[in-house]
């Protein structure tokens, strides 16, 4: 039997995600003024307190409902590159699920792999110009296999992100100077993994999860949450 998620999941996730990134603001601010504008961490708690505020609003009826309503809240909230870079992300994952009322873990993986080209296209940045793409592409493939495998891929991303010369973005423009310092994106991009982690095993701890996927160890029925605190 194969576990799948209903829109209830998708909408849990996001709001574990707002309340990481309001936990995590302050450190994401911090990472993003050395390199940046210093607004990474207050745009992207406005913009998913919006996502939680509108999803309470409007209940959405499916994963991918849940996911293109958020991606499109983000894009009309959030200013700066984060807001259509994130809200691209969603919206084009939640398209790619379309309306199927449930999805499997692979569904999202595959979905998600269609974000994040989305966003490549659009920023025009690939693996190794120290940015979200960076924890994304290594998350999405780690997600094939298991949700805690995603969150550490994505965890890896953000820290290898610390000696790469930034070549996209306005930390581009410091050259050299970009080196040592870990990418803000790459940093928010591991919350939303961390917290779609912390859920799953939510999943878990309530007996919801197939059991051939508790044999496999992707997820642990004794653990009702994990530390998104190390996320970052």
């Amino acid at each position: 039997m194969t576990q799948t998620f209903d829109a209830a999941f998708l909408v849990r996730w996001l709001a574990t995600v707002a309340e990481a990134v309001d936990r995590e603001a302050d450190r994401l601010t911090e990472l993003d003024s050395a390199i940046g504008d210093a607004d990474h961490g207050a745009n992207l708690r406005r913009g998913f307190a919006a996502v939680t505020a509108a999803l309470a609003e409007d209940p959405p009826a499916t994963p991918g409902g849940a996911l293109t309503a958020a991606g499109r809240q983000l894009i009309s909230t959030v200013g700066g590159a984060s807001g259509p870079l994130y809200g691209t992300l969603l919206r084009r994952t939640g398209k790619a699920l379309g309306d199927d009322p449930r999805v499997t873990r692979e569904q999202l993986a595959e979905a998600l792999g269609t974000g994040v080209a989305a966003v490549s296209q659009l920023g025009g940045a690939q693996v190794g110009d120290k940015t979200m793409l960076d924890a994304l592409t290594p998350a999405v493939d780690g997600l094939r296999d298991s949700f805690g495998a995603a969150r550490t891929a994505a965890e890896e991303g953000a820290l290898a992100t610390v000696p790469l010369r930034a070549r996209k973005g306005r930390a581009s423009y410091l050259g050299e100077r970009s080196v040592g310092h870990q990418d803000p994106g790459a940093t928010s991009s591991a919350l939303l993994f961390a917290a779609l982690d912390e859920v799953a095993r939510g999943e878990a701890s309530r007996g919801q999860v197939a059991p051939d996927e508790v044999a496999r160890g992707e997820v642990a029925p004794d653990e009702t949450q994990s530390d998104a605190e190390g996320a970052a």
